[in-house]
């Protein structure tokens, strides 16, 4: 491992080519997560349900007997099939066909098998292969920014979660807590060294991230009776601070803003989109995160130059 760490500083082409390889690879994971994150959670919200309503019908002290409710034959709980990240493994949704290591090569898989499943000829999204390629390409990009070091190690992991967050909101409307909560403790262990920003920074970015976005909503919320956006996007910010400091925030939140209006309007003229519709914001905080994570410095101080100017 010292060994390759040496060709990866002594060789930037070569750290930059192993980091675009392995984004692909692990976009090819983030599929998965975009894919059984939502359902894992619909899942885990059923449960709770089911488990409260058991509860409420027992008077939450007396057992059921054996064999009534949601039981089986035997009086015991029926065990629901186990459903993670990991199990069960990868099948076509059309025909079951179980994906072998051959069809699972990111990009290359999918240019093979011509977008199709080898089972049934079912065609396969090309978010598959968009993701794997974003993937890599931005971390290729990062590790060439940033070049070898504890910053391009940071950047990897943003912006896979960023990536995964972007899909999962335009998809459910949601941001997972078990991404944005870790996401924001990454970028204050990360910061501890200085790595982005100071830990100051970086606290006071966490802190106003969320203060910034939790006070547009209730603004919002007291002048019309309803929730301009959710409680996920508050804690996307107080990440984005976490890791960039408080001093990207301004930038962030303009260039989120501008995005989604522009994409929003657009949306509305083409027709493609109810006015009653909401849109998700979490995605344009991602991209708005990733512009102020590589030009963020130099757009700031652009900006400041200009205020100053006679």
């Amino acid at each position: 491992m010292p060994e390759l760490f040496q060709i990866f500083q002594s060789a930037p082409l070569a750290f930059v080519g192993a980091c675009a390889v392995l984004g692909t690879m692990v976009g090819s994971f983030l599929n998965v997560v975009i894919h059984r994150l939502p359902k894992m959670m619909e899942l885990g919200w059923q449960q709770q349900c089911a488990e409260l309503c058991d509860a409420a019908d027992t008077g939450g002290a007396r057992e059921l007997p054996r064999g009534s409710g949601p039981h089986d034959s035997g009086g015991e709980p029926a065990l629901a099939p186990t459903y993670n990240l990991i199990v069960p493994r990868s099948a076509c949704p059309h025909c079951n066909h179980a994906i072998s290591a051959w069809e699972n090569i990111p990009i290359v898989s999918y240019l093979l098998l011509r977008g199709k499943c080898k089972g049934c000829g079912a065609a396969i999204s090309p978010r598959y292969p968009i993701i794997e390629a974003t993937s890599g390409i931005l971390c290729g990009f990062a590790a060439w920014h940033f070049g070898f070091g504890l910053a391009a190690a940071g950047a990897l992991l943003l912006i896979w979660a960023l990536l995964a967050l972007t899909a999962i909101d335009f998809d459910t409307q949601l941001l997972p807590d078990d991404i944005t909560l870790p996401l924001l403790w990454a970028g204050l262990l990360f910061n501890l060294s200085g790595t982005f920003t100071n830990l100051h920074g970086a606290v006071l970015g966490a802190v106003f991230g969320y203060l910034a976005l939790w006070g547009v909503f209730w603004l919002f919320k007291l002048a019309t009776g309803k929730e301009g956006m959710g409680y996920g996007d508050f804690k996307l910010l107080a990440a984005l601070g976490a890791w960039l400091g408080w001093q990207m925030l301004p930038l962030i939140i303009i260039l989120s803003s501008l995005v989604g209006a522009v994409v929003g309007v657009s949306l509305i003229v083409a027709s493609r989109h109810g006015r009653n519709i909401p849109i998700p914001f979490g995605p344009y905080l991602a991209g708005g995160g990733l512009i102020a994570l590589f030009w963020g410095t130099a757009l700031t101080q652009n900006y400041l130059r200009l205020l100053a100017a006679p």
